[in-house]
Order: C-alpha cells, then sequence, then structure tokens
C-alpha cells in the first residue's frame, strides 16, 4: 500500500465552500467508481477554512499518470472536474493549471 497527502484551496466563499461539501456528501456513482477502478483503496479530505488536505491510500500498482488517462478517458469524470473548479483554486505557487499538490512528507513517528 502506499500514501499520498495533497492540498487544494477552495475559494474563500463561505456560499461556494457549503455547496462544494454538499456535492462530497452524494459524490457522483461514476466518479467514485473511477477512483476505485484506478487503484485507489481508500480517500479522505479534510477542510481547515478554505485549505483542503487529501490523504489517499492506493495499491502499490497506483500511478497518477495512469490515473490521469483513466479520468481523461471518462466524461462523468471531466464533468465532475469542471463543476469542482467552480469552487477551487489552486494553490500560491502552484504551476498554471494544477489543482491538487502532491505534499512531501517531512516526519514520521
Amino acid at each position: 500500500m502506499k500514501r499520498y497527502c495533497l492540498a487544494l484551496d477552495l475559494i474563500d466563499d463561505p456560499v461556494l465552500i457549503a455547496e462544494y461539501e454538499s456535492y462530497h456528501k452524494a459524490v457522483w456513482p461514476e466518479v467514485l467508481e473511477s477512483i476505485s477502478v484506478s487503484g485507489i483503496n481508500n480517500m479522505e479530505i479534510y477542510r481547515l477554512g478554505n485549505r483542503l488536505f487529501m490523504v489517499m491510500e492506493t495499491t502499490d500498482e497506483f500511478t497518477f499518470e495512469c490515473k490521469a488517462k483513466l479520468d481523461a478517458n471518462n466524461t462523468k469524470v471531466q464533468e465532475w472536474e469542471a463543476l469542482m473548479w467552480k469552487y477551487q483554486q489552486a494553490l500560491p505557487g502552484a504551476p498554471a493549471g494544477a489543482k491538487w499538490m502532491l505534499m512531501d512528507k517531512i516526519f514520521q513517528l
């Protein structure tokens, strides 16, 4: 198993944040299936203010490149991603067009 941690910001608007959270209480079945099929066994998203933190636990075979290919060929996932971008904004210093940014582990007990 591999674990990845990623971060992203939401637009700092309480109404938009509430809408975003509402969507995540009923994620589209096609999106959930695409997550599972790609090798992600568990995914959690946490929020503090407008900052999001995602933890993904994956199979050893999982790669972000494979996930991106699967997503690019899934119209429902593309629709979801376009909708979510209404609520999201890139982290400061992120490359143009980047969404979730992979975090570096700096400590483990």
